[in-house]
């Protein structure tokens, strides 16, 4: 597992049991589901003509269910297959205990596709809402992500954050033969994008809080050092290179510094750079270990991980300075903190009885809870609306991302097609 040491010792975590090239998209298999999941109908849209490439309708169904927040019907299950409101049967739909029934068509509309939907409330017996929305061939899954995006708001209240994406290291090979890369995906392991490839490590991905641009460390000079990369371009910068350890960017809320930790005085420490000047100002002055910055949400405090006390606890302190607070006291390892979206909460690995998992310590009472069962879980990265963790474990022997919902009742495992996947990152809203 990842532990609180020098870069060095984070490396040999990615240098496990990698195998074969790690291309093609991720998948995603249910592993706990959430017995008080919204029970919701789609129904398959129908199309006049040859069918579409993409399954609008399984892949809003497919969203909603690894939300954790619902359990669509089985296909099978669905006793018509209504495109409008006009054909709805409420009573038909109450009787197989379907809260919310989606229905709807996909036109083949001049060079491109017209999707008309509608969400209806079962037990209301009313349209919710609906629209028609154009596409072209290659946005319909971007469009579907749309789609249940405005359903899974309609409904909890709560912003979807399906059209968001995610950013991860494959590793490769064996020895002197391998092979990392920088990917970036949407959220539910499709469209993946090659960022970057080396034969040497690449660690910690940090997503720009306007989504334009990945942070990361790279080692391909031989030593480790921070780059910023323009996602729509390519173009890059290395930002910080300094002797030493160059490691775990991340990004202020305003999208103007980064903090990192840097071993540039002795031991690791918290500095932070302004991305512009590059400035630097360090924060923290201890003869620990410190690493694994966060930023609160409003920008006012900097989360960290510290071995201060003996052991990797999480501390925070003042983003303009000044003295350091010990956040985390349940259990003698909790370590890669970050801070839910609005700042309730912060999400890290921790040690328990069964080995490492993903924890949620609620910032009011100071409750731990634990989100994870596998014993191998690390590195969480949260959604940008809170209901989703996406973290690093284990599947037989190769490393894989695994997902849960943010209250404990849902886990997901989402599988490389080959190689190992580490060190997640999710991405802020999009659009």
């Amino acid at each position: 597992m990842k532990r609180l040491v020098a870069l060095t010792g984070m490396v040999m975590m990615l240098m496990v049991s990698m195998m074969a090239r790690a291309e093609g998209d991720l998948t995603i298999e249910i592993t706990k589901g959430n017995d008080q999941a919204i029970p919701i109908a789609v129904v398959p849209f129908q199309s006049n003509g040859s069918n579409p490439p993409q399954d609008i309708a399984q892949i809003i169904r497919d969203d909603l269910q690894h939300s954790g927040q619902f359990s669509p019907l089985a296909r099978n299950e669905l006793i018509s297959t209504p495109t409008s409101g006009d054909q709805i049967h409420y009573a038909d739909w109450q009787q197989i205990k379907a809260n919310y029934l989606v229905v709807g068509k996909i036109d083949r509309s001049g060079n491109g596709y017209k999707i008309s939907w509608e969400l209806h409330d079962v037990y209301g017996n009313k349209r919710m809402i609906g629209e028609s929305v154009t596409s072209s061939a290659d946005q319909l899954r971007s469009r579907a992500h749309y789609i249940a995006d405005r359903i899974f708001k309609a409904i909890t209240g709560i912003r979807g954050a399906f059209q968001t994406r995610i950013a991860y290291v494959s590793a490769t090979g064996v020895d002197k033969n391998m092979h990392f890369a920088l990917y970036v995906a949407d959220q539910d392991g499709h469209n993946t994008q090659q960022i970057l490839t080396s034969d040497q490590p690449i660690m910690s991905p940090a997503w720009s809080p306007d989504g334009k641009k990945l942070a990361y460390v790279s080692f391909e000079s031989g030593r480790p050092a921070i780059y910023v990369q323009q996602l729509s371009t390519g173009r890059r910068i290395k930002l910080s290179s300094f002797k030493g350890i160059n490691g775990a960017p991340a990004w202020s809320p305003d999208g103007r510094k980064l903090a990192m930790s840097l071993s540039r005085d002795g031991q690791p420490e918290i500095y932070v750079m302004d991305v512009a000047s590059r400035s630097l100002t360090r924060m923290t002055q201890s003869s620990a270990i410190e690493t694994e910055p966060d930023w609160s949400p409003d920008g006012s405090t900097l989360l960290f991980t510290s071995d201060r006390s003996g052991q990797p606890q999480l501390y925070t302190m003042p983003a303009s300075g000044g003295s350091a607070s010990r956040l985390t006291f349940t259990g003698n390892y909790n370590a890669g903190g970050q801070y839910g979206p609005e700042g309730k909460a912060v999400y890290m690995t921790t040690r328990t009885d069964q080995g490492f998992q993903v924890a949620k310590q609620n910032l009011e009472s100071n409750r731990v809870t634990v989100l994870t069962s596998t014993g191998q879980d690390e590195a969480p990265a949260v959604a940008p609306n809170g209901t989703m963790v996406v973290y690093a474990t284990q599947q037989g022997n190769q490393g894989v991302l695994g997902a849960a919902s943010t209250d404990g009742r849902a886990e997901f495992v989402i599988p490389s097609p080959s190689g190992n996947v580490r060190e997640p990152a999710w991405s802020p809203f999009l659009n």
